[in-house]
């Protein structure tokens, strides 16, 4: 039977409940309701009726003489291109990853060069010891930087300790290890991880510094914790990377003081991350011939065209039911895909096995890699080469049409700047010198020049 001052919340999604059951009513995951406490211990403040009575709030207009504040530059290229420009003083971050994917190593990096760059910053570390980051910093060549350095998990600690000094960025990771003396549950829960986020973005928003939280990810790859938290802060990011691949991107899911379409690419090394300028040369390979089945696509990540292969094969199916495989790219794109050659170009894909992948690793979502999937499908289907200096970008549309896309110039610069001569897609008006453009109204031209190699 509950107690009345019990209450109990699920880890999962944060929802209360007041009495414990083995699944949770709001998301439907089991054996995630954990016992906390319904009123708060004694010592916690509470403001009394009569000064929340006497309190009032001030409006002010949206004119302002203020200047805009500055940014605080990194020194990391790649990280401040997904901040917006630099990180904003008194802004929140919460950077999300796989454990093992390079989260701490990046901050690490990001600390020391800003503080080599002028900037105070200071790095607080609930997983770690002190010696265990100079470990790493020593490894990473970055030893002599002068970031200050801390071990603490209590944040009644770290607040009053923040408030005493003023730095210019303070890193602390993870959100998951503080915990609040004004609250019962431990560290890691719901509770807990939603009152140590709220207070130290409080303390961003008051007292100037730049904080950036390090949070765990559950199984699905979203942020541990409740969706309250991504809510208080001022910009989200992820840290992703493919097991097997040296490289690692970073994206910003939300950003209120920059573009969420921005990616930052670094390759993981003995000595820490490196930056990578040209994402391109690394998606490309070292290939020289181009075999059935490959296209390179000129897509757009945020303000920075990306050249990547998209491979496909085509084989007849050995079973009764056609396998269709993905990687890189969305499984219900492949089927309309799929079906639009199939209704629209005749080609028939019923009794075969499809497989498609987008060489490296990337992720790519975007709609004008369409027309890039399709060649490389056709190609393999057809047993017919592409050629070698061709990249193909547009959108498909399900009555067969091939559509323009944006960004067409940076697309075709990025092309020419990598030795690509050819482009196959559709009417550009853009032009680049030294690349030829073969237009395609429909996607039965791209199948017929495809198929007679005229180009």
């Amino acid at each position: 039977m509950a107690r009345d001052s019990a209450l109990y919340v699920c880890q999962s999604c944060g929802a209360v409940h007041g009495k414990w059951s083995g699944q949770c009513g709001a998301c439907g995951q089991w054996n995630t309701l954990s016992e906390e406490s319904r009123s708060a211990p004694p010592g916690a403040i509470k403001p009394s009726a009569a000064s929340a009575r006497s309190r009032g709030i001030q409006f002010e207009t949206l004119q302002s003489d203020a200047p805009e504040p500055l940014r605080i530059a990194t020194g990391v290229a790649e990280f401040d291109r997904v901040c917006g420009g630099g990180v904003v003083p008194g802004s929140a971050i919460l950077l999300s990853g796989d454990p093992g994917v390079g989260k701490s190593t990046l901050l690490l990096e990001v600390a020391a060069k800003a503080a080599l760059g002028g900037a105070r910053v200071a790095y607080i570390s609930g997983e770690e010891a002190v010696e265990q980051i100079r470990a790493r910093a020593k490894r990473m060549g970055l030893a002599e930087a002068p970031v200050e350095l801390a071990a603490a998990t209590a944040l009644r600690e770290i607040l009053g300790t923040l408030k005493r000094e003023r730095f210019d960025i303070v890193i602390v990771d993870s959100v998951q290890t503080l915990w609040s003396d004004v609250h019962d549950s431990g560290p890691g829960s719901i509770t807990q991880v939603r009152a140590c986020a709220g207070e130290l973005v409080r303390l961003a928003k008051n007292d100037g510094p730049a904080i950036v939280l390090v949070g765990h990810v559950t199984k699905d790859g979203q942020v541990a914790g409740p969706r309250v938290v991504e809510h208080l802060v001022d910009a989200v990011m992820t840290f992703e990377g493919e097991r097997g691949y040296p490289f690692r991107i970073l994206r910003a899911g939300k950003n209120r003081f920059g573009a969420t379409d921005e990616i930052g690419v670094f390759e993981m090394g003995d000595s820490g991350l490196r930056e990578v300028a040209n994402p391109s040369a690394l998606f490309l390979g070292e290939g020289k011939e181009r075999a059935p089945g490959a296209a390179v696509f000129a897509g757009i990540e945020g303000s920075r065209p990306v050249l990547v292969e998209m491979q496909a094969l085509v084989a007849p199916s050995a079973y009764g039911t056609p396998r269709r495989a993905v990687v890189g790219w969305d499984s219900g794109r492949l089927a309309m895909l799929l079906a639009v050659l199939e209704a629209r170009c005749g080609l028939g894909f019923g009794d075969k096995d499809v497989y498609l992948n987008v060489a490296g690793g990337l992720r790519i979502v975007e709609p004008a890699a369409d027309l890039a999937a399709a060649a490389a499908l056709i190609s393999s289907a057809l047993d017919t080469s592409l050629p070698q200096g061709c990249v193909v970008f547009g959108e498909i549309g399900l009555s067969g049409e091939v559509r323009s896309v944006g960004r067409a110039e940076a697309r075709l610069r990025e092309a020419q700047k990598l030795g690509f001569d050819q482009v196959l897609g559709p009417a550009l008006q853009a032009k680049t010198k030294g690349v030829k453009v073969t237009s395609a109204a429909r996607l039965t031209d791209v199948v017929e020049r495809i198929s007679q190699n005229r180009y």
